[in-house]
C-alpha cells in the first residue's frame, strides 16, 4: 500500500504571504499608527534588553582590548627602563672601580701643586719586597725617564723616600720607615732641626723615634716636621708627618720624640718623583 506523501507549502507562497502581511501593516500604520503601537512595544520589549546587553559586552570587549594595549604599552616601556637601568648600573660600576684611582691622581696633582717649585715625575708602584710594608718597593719609571739614584719620592702629601736603584724602565724606592733610613728634619715652628730614624718594628705603632732636639728647642707635640735644608739627600720642605710624646734625654742636652708619618706605607699605588737632585756642594 502506497503511503501518503507528506504536505509541504511551497516557498513561493510563504514569502508572498509574509510581504502581503508586511504590507499590510505598513498600511495600518499608516492609516492609524496606534494599531502598531503594541506591535512596537512588544518588539521593544525583546529586541532593547538584547541590544542593551550587546552594547554592554561591546563596551567590556572594547575596555579589555583598551587596557592589553595599555599593558603592552607599559611591558614595552618597562623593558626599555629596565635596559637603560642595567646600562646606567654597569657604568655606575665601571666609574666605581675608577672612582678611587681618579681620586689619588687628583690628590697626587693636588701635591704636585704644593711642592710646584720642584719638577716632578708621576710614576705607579709594579712591586714590593715582601713585609707588612711598602720599606722598599719598585716603580714603573727608570732611567729613560730621566730618573736617577738619589731623587727624593714623595706620595699622600709627604715624604716617602729615596731612589736607591735605577734601570732603564723600573727603579726601586728606599722608604724613610726602613732600617737604614735616617732623614735629617726641622720643625716648622721653630725650624729646629733633628734626627728622624727609620725602624721597621717601630712603624708597627705607625710611629718614628726622632732624636738630637736640641734641649732648648720651644718645640711641642703636633709641630710638623719638614726636611731639612742641611740634609744631604733630601731638598728642603717635604712634609714628614707630625711630632708627639716630646721629652727631655738623660744627659740633659738634647730631646727625643716621635714623629706619626704622612704617608701610609701600607698602602702606595702612585708617587711622584721630584727630578732635582739635592744641591750639597759636594762633587
Amino acid at each position: 500500500m502506497k503511503k501518503p506523501g507528506k504536505f509541504t507549502i511551497p516557498t513561493k507562497y510563504i514569502l508572498t504571504f509574509l510581504s502581503v502581511l508586511c504590507a499590510g501593516f505598513v498600511l495600518l500604520t499608516m492609516i492609524n499608527s496606534n494599531i502598531a503601537r503594541p506591535i512596537r512595544e512588544a518588539a521593544a520589549k525583546v529586541i532593547l534588553p538584547v541590544q542593551d546587553g550587546m552594547n554592554h559586552l561591546g563596551g567590556w570587549f572594547s575596555d579589555k582590548a583598551d587596557t592589553l594595549k595599555e599593558l603592552a604599552d607599559l611591558q614595552k616601556e618597562n623593558d626599555k627602563l629596565k635596559a637603560e637601568n642595567d646600562e646606567l648600573r654597569m657604568q655606575n660600576a665601571i666609574l666605581s672601580q675608577w672612582e678611587p684611582e681618579l681620586k689619588r691622581l687628583r690628590e697626587l696633582l693636588e701635591l704636585s701643586d704644593v711642592y710646584s717649585d720642584y719638577p716632578k715625575v708621576a710614576a705607579r708602584v709594579i712591586g714590593k719586597e715582601p713585609g707588612n710594608w711598602f720599606s722598599i718597593f719598585t716603580i714603573d719609571k727608570g732611567a729613560k725617564d730621566g730618573l736617577e739614584v738619589g731623587m727624593n719620592v714623595i706620595s699622600d702629601g709627604g715624604l716617602v723616600g729615596s731612589v736607591s736603584y735605577v734601570g732603564e724602565n723600573y727603579s726601586k724606592i728606599t722608604a724613610i720607615i726602613n732600617d737604614d733610613a735616617n732623614v735629617s728634619a726641622k720643625f716648622s715652628s721653630t725650624s729646629d732641626v733633628c734626627i728622624v730614624h727609620g725602624d721597621l718594628k717601630e712603624y708597627d705603632s705607625k710611629m718614628l723615634k726622632v732624636s738630637d732636639i736640641s734641649i732648648s728647642a720651644n718645640v711641642k707635640e703636633g709641630d710638623m716636621l719638614l726636611t731639612s735644608h742641611i740634609s744631604d739627600k733630601y731638598v728642603s720642605g717635604i712634609l714628614i708627618g707630625y711630632v708627639s710624646g716630646i721629652e727631655d734625654d738623660g744627659n740633659k742636652l738634647t730631646k727625643s720624640a716621635w714623629v706619626t708619618p704622612i704617608v701610609d706605607f701600607s698602602n702606595l699605588e702612585e708617587v711622584l718623583v721630584i727630578t732635582q737632585m739635592k744641591e750639597t756642594g759636594k762633587e
